[in-house]
């Protein structure tokens, strides 16, 4: 029972990292009905750009005294960075295509991915970046079951995050405006919403949200690669579409679905399939409910 328990902490903690990533492809697609397939790569950036802001504390001395309003301040510099990253993307890579065909968009976000993967691999190398993860250190056992501070920091984080974007997109003009632009842009126009704007934030507040997930995993893993976007990335996706693309609500218990399936197929099958377990999940469910678990049965998903 208590390896079950320690599994289940750990699958928590990947599948609110995978959370945190999906909700960026549910909010871009269920306002402009795309698939965003760069949003791994802002993720990957979020990463790097923690451990150089990490490693730029450190060197003024600010690390050894005052390591957790470091760790704060990279975060949301990191979140900020990543989100201006998002805004320009879109402005370059995807809204001259506004008016065109969904496959145009879909070539688009594919090369503006192998683009950021390539600037990541071309400015920060191909090895691997060390995180200082000695500044989240230690935890608590419960009988044989070990709980680290840095899985509560992340699974508290998580929380934090997801439930201020639920206040954000249901309980505030902002998110109201969101939701009208998703339903209907040419209506929401006519009452003085700039749907321009608000794709724009959309962008940038699914990038912040990988952008987070992208230091943490810096942290949970101990370093970062200029490739690590791709695996989390497709999983993000697959978590989206599982809970149903375009709802977010859905990407939440997509991407915790996704990172139980894995952890405990890999704790009780074999850690070798890991990457495996969840796209069997994912067909399943598709082959039974196309539209993912909390999708509506209509054309188009709303947000």
């Amino acid at each position: 029972m208590d390896y079950f328990i320690q599994q289940l902490i750990n699958g928590l903690t990947l599948g609110g990292l995978y959370a945190l990533i999906a909700l960026g492809y549910t909010m871009v697609y269920g306002v402009i009905q795309l698939i965003n397939f760069a949003h791994g790569e802002f993720f990957a950036a979020g990463g790097y750009m923690g451990v150089i802001l990490l490693s730029f504390f450190a060197g003024l001395g600010y690390i050894d005294t005052h390591p957790f309003l470091c760790i704060g301040a990279s975060i949301l510099l990191t979140m900020a960075y990543c989100a201006f990253l998002a805004m320009g993307v879109e402005r370059v890579a995807y809204k001259p295509l506004r008016r065109a065909s969904r496959l145009a968009a879909l070539v688009s976000a594919l090369g503006m991915s192998i683009f950021l993967s390539n600037g990541l691999m071309l400015t920060q190398g191909v090895f691997d970046k060390a995180y200082p993860s000695e500044l989240i250190q230690g935890g608590f056992e419960v009988g044989t079951v070990i709980v680290s501070y840095l899985q509560l920091v992340i699974m508290g984080l998580t929380i934090l995050l997801l439930v201020g974007l639920n206040i954000l997109v249901f309980k505030t003009r902002v998110g109201m405006a969101m939701r009208a632009t998703a339903q209907d842009k040419i209506m929401s126009s006519l009452v003085a919403i700039s749907s321009n704007r608000i794709i724009a934030m959309t962008f940038a507040i699914g990038a912040g949200l990988a952008a987070c997930a992208g230091i943490m995993v810096g942290f949970y893993y101990g370093s970062v690669r200029y490739d690590m976007g791709f695996v989390p990335g497709i999983k993000a996706f697959a978590a989206a579409v599982l809970g149903g693309i375009g709802n977010i609500t859905g990407a939440m218990l997509g991407g915790l679905i996704i990172g139980m399936v894995e952890i405990f197929g890999a704790a009780y099958i074999s850690g070798q399939y890991k990457d495996v377990f969840a796209f069997i999940i994912l067909i399943s469910v598709l082959y039974f409910k196309p539209t993912g678990i909390m999708g509506e049965n209509v054309d188009d998903t709303r947000v």
